[in-house]
């Protein structure tokens, strides 16, 4: 039996998940080469200006009071009740190999829009829904994005100032994220 069937057997809900993150992946090029527009929300990591897809924010909070969780990463800060739900806070700075930020009164959290995955995605800032054109798209940009390449969805570039599409989705599917614990 392959490799690939055994997988399927063991596990075919994993299985399903990579195949719906594949799909999410191709989806920028297409709505970009479709759509007169792709749109996501638009935050700061860093000096770096990202945008993640709409449909992967719930909501935007300001960082609740956190309880720490032992024995787990650095980047997960720890949970919090949001509405009566625990959400695991998780610094995405850290998270990507990033040096921890200062607190700042611009910090916020992006709440994944996942009911499988609680999560709270902590962000040096917001700047609200961006829409960028399909002329925009430069995909020479991803090769060079370093940390943030594995969780990229493509890029683009407004004004002079580029814009890295990022999939909340591909960082909550990923190995370092699944494996929190020490």
């Amino acid at each position: 039996m392959s490799a690939e069937l055994r997988a399927l057997r063991d596990d075919p809900f994993e299985q399903l998940l990579r195949l719906e993150a594949r799909l999410r992946t191709v989806r920028l090029d297409i709505a970009a080469g479709q759509a007169q527009t792709w749109g996501g929300l638009g935050f700061r990591l860093n000096d770096i200006w990202l945008a993640a897809p709409r449909d992967e924010v719930r909501e935007v909070i300001v960082p609740p009071k956190l309880t720490r969780v032992p024995n787990v990463r650095a980047w997960l800060l720890g949970v919090a009740n949001v509405r009566g739900s625990l959400l695991p806070i998780i610094d995405l700075r850290q998270f990507l190999g990033l040096p921890a930020a200062e607190e700042q009164r611009s910090r916020r959290a992006l709440v994944f829009n996942s009911d499988r995955v609680p999560a709270g995605f902590l962000v040096d800032e917001v700047a609200g829904h961006r829409q960028f054109a399909p002329h925009e798209q430069r995909r020479e940009i991803v090769a060079a994005a370093g940390h943030y390449s594995p969780y990229l969805l493509g890029a683009f570039v407004r004004d002079g100032q580029p814009w890295l599409a990022f999939s909340l989705h591909k960082v909550a599917l990923s190995e370092t994220f699944k494996h929190a614990g020490l």
